[in-house]
């Protein structure tokens, strides 16, 4: 019941306007405490919701909802047809499209959602989630040459991103290798890719996306490590919806070029956006730290390490900056 109250309530408080805290009871069929209550776990959830005596609750700016319609609407002008399922509240997109293996997705399917109770990133990372202030995105994508497969899909999804961020907002996107996106030193966004399935039979994946799109202050104080979001670096608004079908768009060329080429022909499309290229870097996987020279990625998706001259591939850790963690 919580979470249906808390829908409504951002339904009716979207565009702005004063809402009764009496009538929004009375129509709902609850409490002025249950009303009280599912508002304060909207301002918990990053809304801006302020209350004046005699007029009720009110959104300090209007926001723009996701729409289900009006992501297709844009998809289908782009010659895409993914079906996409827009979420208020959720836990995670990737968790949601992972319960619904194997029977209940379809190649492309995705999901989207206004807030993440449960957000994560690689590692068991929380991934700060407030509400539709940001982009949680994920995506199925079926491996049909089993989870091998997925083998750079991470640095695949990583410049379709970039793609539709140089291109629709004039703004020059670093990469992070395995799964980040910089702007100017300052993390955008986020890839998280999740496989089910053995290494020589059909699998599956789930990738998800996470984009900083205009970061309310409180969450940002939340966050252990530079970040920048969209807003900060264009100046034309940003239509979310529009923005999500063209992601989708992205993805889809991205992933056909991947499983009829691979990734070779995308190295030198990383290499010009690689943030730590030809710099000092660690490399940490577990108790194990690997020094020295990044030289970009493989065919398969790999770091390249140079030690001592010597060449190696890195296929799993945390990238860093030598003597920055």
């Amino acid at each position: 019941m919580g979470k249906v109250v808390r829908e409504e309530l951002i339904r009716r408080l979207a565009g702005g306007e004063f809402i009764s805290g009496q009538v929004l009871a009375d129509s709902l069929g609850v409490s002025r405490t249950a009303i009280s209550k599912s508002i304060q776990a909207l301002t918990e959830m990053g809304l801006d919701v302020f209350k004046v005596h005699g007029k009720g609750y009110r959104l300090a700016q209007p926001i723009q909802l996701l729409q289900a319609n009006q992501i297709q609407q844009h998809l289908h002008s782009l010659g895409a047809n993914n079906p996409v399922e827009v979420h208020t509240i959720i836990d995670s997109t990737n968790s949601y499209l992972l319960r619904r293996l194997p029977n209940q997705v379809v190649n492309g399917q995705t999901c989207v959602a206004e807030y993440q109770s449960a957000g994560r990133g690689r590692r068991g990372k929380n991934w700060v989630s407030p509400f539709a202030s940001h982009l949680y995105l994920s995506m199925y994508y079926p491996l049909e040459q089993g989870v091998a497969a997925a083998m750079g899909l991470s640095v695949v999804i990583g410049l379709a991103v970039a793609d539709v961020l140089e291109t629709s907002y004039q703004i020059d996107v670093q990469l992070k290798w395995p799964n980040d996106l910089y702007v100017d030193g300052k993390k955008i966004a986020g890839i998280l890719v999740e496989l089910e399935g053995q290494p020589t039979e059909s699998g599956h994946s789930v990738i998800g996306l996470g984009l900083n799109i205009q970061m309310p202050a409180a969450q940002g104080e939340a966050i252990d490590q530079p970040w920048t979001d969209l807003s900060n670096h264009c100046n034309q608004s940003i239509d979310r919806n529009r923005l999500i079908a063209n992601l989708i768009v992205q993805f889809n060329r991205r992933l056909a070029q991947h499983q009829q080429y691979g990734l070779s022909p995308m190295l030198a499309d990383w290499q010009k956006r690689d943030i730590f290229l030809n710099q000092a870097v660690e490399i940490f996987s577990g108790s194990q730290v690997t020094r020295g020279i990044c030289r970009g990625i493989n065919a398969n998706g790999a770091l390249l390490i140079e030690v001592n001259g010597k060449v190696k591939p890195i296929y799993g850790g945390e990238l860093s900056l030598r003597g920055q963690n």
